[in-house]
């Protein structure tokens, strides 16, 4: 198939299908006329690459992540290599550390627009 049609399927942009492929998540083939052809496999694989993008990952991490990553018979992704959860869990705890700090800096807020109304 081409980009179009995979971008139909998919819902990604054909920018952003480039995109993945300039950082080797996409592989397709080229024809002798220099157009790209998808397999139905990449249709899965975008699939995958935007689960792991919702997930907070970066692009240069799911570079890494997307190959020990399978779907299973629920359509959801589950590791296939085991060094890969334990990459998952810092990832987790990042972002976890991440909240922490933005709810710390939601209550700074809170304060001083209480102090604000308080005042008022």
């Amino acid at each position: 198939m081409r980009i179009g049609e995979l971008s139909r399927r998919t819902g990604v942009s054909e920018r952003s299908l480039r995109y993945y492929e300039e950082h080797g998540l996409l592989r397709p083939e080229r024809r002798p006329s220099g157009y790209r052809a998808y397999r139905d496999a990449d249709v899965a694989a975008v699939r995958r690459i935007r689960v792991l993008l919702a997930a907070g990952l970066s692009i240069a991490q799911i570079v890494q992540v997307l190959p020990c990553v399978v779907d299973d018979d629920d359509g959801r992704l589950v590791p296939d290599c085991p060094e890969l959860v334990d990459e998952l869990v810092k990832q987790r705890d990042r972002i976890g550390e991440a909240i922490g700090e933005l709810e710390a800096t939601r209550g700074n807020l809170d304060v001083i627009i209480a102090a604000e109304r308080r005042a008022g």
